[in-house]
């Protein structure tokens, strides 16, 4: 059934969708479809959770080698001796990464007096106050525990390796703070219910990696002491939860700002992205990829940050579940841009918080692993992109309010109702 033409509640005209809300076209949060939906993620979800248990440990069994060593609990990693540098590998890995991300810059920079229709201005809302208290509250948090992890004071040892959490804490504070300072609304205010679904999914999330970790061995911690299973798995959660409220809280941020993203809204269509043939097809790479992963993974390593991702659109695909690919179908880049700017801007302060800190992780990566910043090869910098497309993924996957970019959804027009007046359902906050 086409949607037919209605009027906004807000005085502008918008197509309607079948569920009799208005359907609105760009970058927008899109309302839930509620038990249809629900039901779907799981769906979804638990295939991906299945296979990415499942793949890899096939391929351990085709290598010859036992699987228990892979199902202890907590999934501790230690360090182990990789491949030596390899120059020939770098400059190929470093080439991949320039052919990926050179056209995207290519393509910003020659758009770069340009702005997106769909991600407004500052000059589109009303006047808002300054920074607001709470963002000079995380500004303090981050400063007071940057000082304290980096620092070796007598009375702090016993919560010497506990500071990375309030880091993030202060780090999510401030940049929604930098988000209401730019439009007037953040989702910290405005959609708590949402920012509070990302710290246990975000938890979740990450420890999905520290699984994938115990095959291919790139990071290890050190300076937690000797913990139990249980005081490990607490110590680790925590700080595991902050993830996905950082990087999905930057790209917010960041979409306040049109220009970051100027000339990504009509660009390349990938029409890929949009039936069950390429899910498939998808879906066969994907499981491949995974077992190939457990197989040899100090060849194929970089699957880690990639190989999740395809295997969740792969199954969308085939579900006949929209994608975050869905607008790069259309020619609009602009959200996959931010979501991966934003995981590595946060990439980049993990690193530097990490560096200094009693409690932190080190790298051991085959072929590439010299000249570092901070801890990390300066081509794993290059993993942070397609992490942040994950992220986004995921939070779209499991929670019913969506984020897909821009900061339409808080537009403040002549003769308009603010979120608290329209009373929104608790899946619009």
């Amino acid at each position: 059934m086409r949607p037919d033409k209605g009027k906004d509640t807000r005085g502008s005209s918008l197509p309607v969708d079948t569920n009799g809300g208005p359907q609105r076209k760009g970058l927008r949060f899109r309302p839930s479809q509620g038990q249809n939906r629900l039901s779907e993620r799981w769906v979804v979800g638990g295939a991906c959770l299945v296979l990415l248990f499942t793949l890899p440990l096939i391929g351990v069994a085709l290598s010859g080698q036992p699987i228990q060593p892979y199902l202890r609990v907590p999934p501790t990693t230690h360090p182990v001796v990789h491949e030596p540098f390899s120059w020939p590998v770098f400059g190929g890995l470093a080439l991949l990464i320039m052919v990926t991300v050179g056209p995207v810059l290519h393509r910003l920079f020659a758009s770069s007096r340009a702005v997106s229709p769909s991600w407004p201005e500052p000059a589109a809302f009303p006047e808002y106050r300054r920074f607001p208290w709470w963002g000079w509250l995380g500004l303090t948090v981050t400063a007071i525990s940057w000082f304290l992890a980096w620092t070796r004071l007598d009375w702090m040892g016993a919560l010497q390796s506990f500071t990375f959490t309030p880091l993030w804490i202060g780090y999510i504070l401030t940049v929604n703070a930098l988000t209401f300072r730019r439009v007037g609304r953040c989702m910290l205010l405005h959609r708590p219910r949402y920012v509070a679904s990302l710290f246990p999914l975000s938890a979740a999330f990450w420890w999905t990696f520290e699984y994938l970790n115990r095959f291919v061995q790139n990071w290890h911690y050190l300076g937690s002491g000797d913990l139990s299973a249980s005081a490990y798995v607490l110590q680790a959660t925590v700080p595991f939860s902050t993830v996905l409220p950082a990087v999905i809280g930057t790209a917010e941020c960041l979409s306040a700002y049109p220009n970051l993203s100027a000339g990504l809204q009509h660009w390349v269509k990938f029409s890929w992205c949009r039936g069950q043939r390429w899910g498939w097809l998808l879906l066969i790479c994907s499981v491949f990829a995974l077992v190939a992963l457990g197989r040899w993974p100090s060849y194929l390593f970089p699957l880690v940050w990639v190989a999740p991702l395809s295997l969740i659109t792969a199954i969308q695909l085939i579900r006949g579940v929209e994608t975050i690919f869905a607008s790069a179908a259309e020619g609009d880049w602009r959200v996959l841009w931010v979501v991966a700017l934003s995981a590595l801007i946060c990439g980049w302060f993990w690193e530097l918080w990490n560096v200094g800190s009693l409690a932190h992780w080190e790298y051991s990566i085959p072929f590439v692993d010299r000249v570092h910043l901070f801890e990390m090869p300066i081509l794993g910098y290059a993993g942070y992109l397609p992490f942040g497309l994950e992220c986004l993924a995921v939070a779209d996957l499991f929670l019913l309010r969506r984020f897909s970019g821009g900061v339409d959804y808080y537009r403040a027009t002549v003769g308009a109702t603010d979120l608290a007046q329209r009373n929104p359902m608790v899946a619009e906050r």
